[in-house]
């Protein structure tokens, strides 16, 4: 889902600063509460294990340039299922973080952009996940049909504020609104994949049990709220 270069320039481009701080700024609150709930050490561990997965899966899994961006296989709401919302978010942005500065540096000026991207589709999925899963239902035994409204709304987010960004920077010619339905169509074909691949991950999470109670994840993932 990087947004390709050029697509957003000159002063439109200070949006994505705005936008980027609001995100930061919430994942500070969400921070402020695990570490109030389950410790520092907690969020830290949790959080360095969410950004080396993102870094993988931007550096390792297959990503393919479609119209105004990429389609990747980022796994958002298997690391907010996993680790919380927080870690997720810190994860996410940090791994982005590190591709950009060290293995795409050409995406450093879009980074506002990427981050909000990923983190309002996170922070929807999440309020989400409040909503349909029931608080006596631990994230290990959710169902399919849960699993994919998930992603739906990680995914989907995605597209809508890639879209987003490309109508604010190209507004809405031709080739442009034919690039946004391409990299569209080509990314909700993730949504096919990422509920097995929550699904598959929890099951091996089931047989895990020891991980219960400890700082490594979530204490959701095993015990209702």
């Amino acid at each position: 889902m990087h947004i390709e270069p050029g697509l957003v320039e000159g002063g439109k481009i200070f949006l994505s600063y705005a936008t980027a701080a609001g995100v930061v700024g919430y994942t500070a609150k969400l921070s402020l509460d695990t570490i109030k709930r389950d410790g520092f050490a907690a969020l830290l561990l949790r959080a360095a294990i969410a950004t080396a997965l993102v870094f993988c899966f931007f550096e390792v899994l297959p990503h393919q340039p479609v119209g105004v961006s990429e389609v990747h296989l980022i796994l958002g709401t298997t690391l907010l299922l996993l680790f919380g919302s927080a870690p997720a978010a810190i994860g996410l942005a940090s791994g982005l973080l590190i591709q950009s500065l060290f293995f795409a540096p050409f995406d450093l000026p879009q980074y506002g952009m990427n981050v909000t991207t990923l983190l309002v589709p996170l922070f929807a999925t999440a309020a989400l996940a409040g909503r349909i899963i029931p608080k006596k239902r631990a994230y290990v035994d959710i169902s399919y049909q849960q699993a994919f409204k998930l992603s739906v709304a990680f995914q989907g987010g995605i597209v809508v504020w890639v879209g987003f960004w490309a109508f604010y920077g190209q507004g809405f010619g031709v080739d442009n609104l034919s690039s946004i339905a391409s990299f569209g169509a080509a990314y909700m074909t993730v949504v096919l994949v990422e509920p097995l691949i929550d699904l598959g991950l929890l099951a091996v999470a089931k047989l895990l049990r020891h991980l219960k109670g400890t700082m490594i994840v979530d204490k959701r993932l095993y015990s209702a709220a």
